[in-house]
């Protein structure tokens, strides 16, 4: 495994690479890795004979400095977790060598930046696309493989790389979960012990939902009352967005569910009992099938859609 810092150096290896008739896939992280990172490294061989591995905390994305500074860095330990997972290289650029001196080029997905994170994570996701599309110029890869608990993030990538002509592959590796259901993420490590076992209130307000869906419900606003109450069970839970949206546009799902949709949670949880540390954000979602609930209901909406087809 070869360690690489500079995105020159990066770029030759690709091209070698590519002469050879390699298939290069690039897993972007920014560090404090864990089996969920290691998934999308297990994924990623699937789909090329060269896997890479970005290892970059990206200031841009952050909203407060607090967070970026307190985001846990341990490279010997990613190093080695990249290495029993196969990665092929590893890319740790600088800030200097991704935001060089006087830099004010920036990338940005309208629409899809505006909802849910972007709403009050205001710059994040410019942050985003700035950064990933720099490391694909820099790794000129085949694949890009994203988790999908990252789910707006991978909605608005995926425009990225359509609007902006780039010949990569974007790979959604499902969301992988703790025991107890809670979604890995490095934030975990941030959770109190009485914390970490609150939290898992978000699994069950995605339980809750699926569960009615189940039963036959298909009122979007019913759903999102029973998400919320489910999270107004443990107190500390400070719901920043609670959400019903069309998966591929984002945009809210319409008042009566026919199709799918995705459940999408940010809450917040104080670190400790005493909530004298951060407040440790979670974010979590749920694909929803919500077909009609009954045969006549979808004979109504085919009838609906015929209707509006022939005018």
């Amino acid at each position: 495994m070869e360690r690489i810092r500079h995105s020159r150096k990066l770029q030759a290896r690709a091209d070698a690479e590519r002469a050879a008739g390699h298939r290069i896939a690039l897993v972007p992280t920014m560090g404090a890795l864990h089996e969920g990172h290691l998934s999308l490294i297990a994924q990623a061989r699937k789909h090329a004979d060269r896997v890479w591995v970005s290892i970059f905390v990206n200031p841009a994305q952050f909203n407060e400095k607090s967070d970026f500074e307190s985001y846990p860095a341990d490279f010997e330990a990613d190093w080695e977790a990249c290495e029993r997972a196969g990665a092929d290289v590893v890319f740790t650029p600088s800030s200097a060598e991704l935001y060089p001196a006087g830099a004010q080029t920036w990338v940005d997905v309208d629409r899809l930046s505006l909802p849910l994170c972007g709403a009050t994570r205001p710059g994040h996701f410019r942050g985003v696309a700035t950064v990933v599309t720099k490391l694909l110029v820099a790794a000129r890869p085949h694949v890009l493989v994203l988790g999908e608990k990252d789910f707006q993030q991978l909605v608005v990538l995926r425009r990225l790389v359509i609007d902006l002509g780039f010949d990569v592959e974007v790979v959604g590796a499902p969301t992988v979960r703790e025991p107890d259901g809670l979604a890995l993420s490095s934030r975990n490590i941030r959770l109190g012990p009485v914390a970490r076992s609150r939290a898992t209130v978000v699994v069950r307000a995605l339980d809750a939902a699926e569960a009615m869906l189940r039963a036959g419900a298909r009122d979007r606003d019913r759903l999102l009352e029973r998400v919320r109450e489910t999270l107004a069970e443990t107190p500390e839970a400070g719901i920043d967005y609670a959400e019903l949206r069309d998966p591929m546009t984002l945009e809210l799902a319409s008042e009566r569910l026919a199709g799918p949709v995705v459940l999408a949670l940010a809450v917040r949880f104080p670190a400790d009992p005493d909530g004298q540390g951060a407040p440790v954000r979670l974010i979590d979602n749920r694909v929803l099938n919500a077909l009609p609930a009954t045969a006549s209901e979808a004979a109504d909406r085919n009838e609906s859609l015929t209707l509006e087809e022939c005018s």
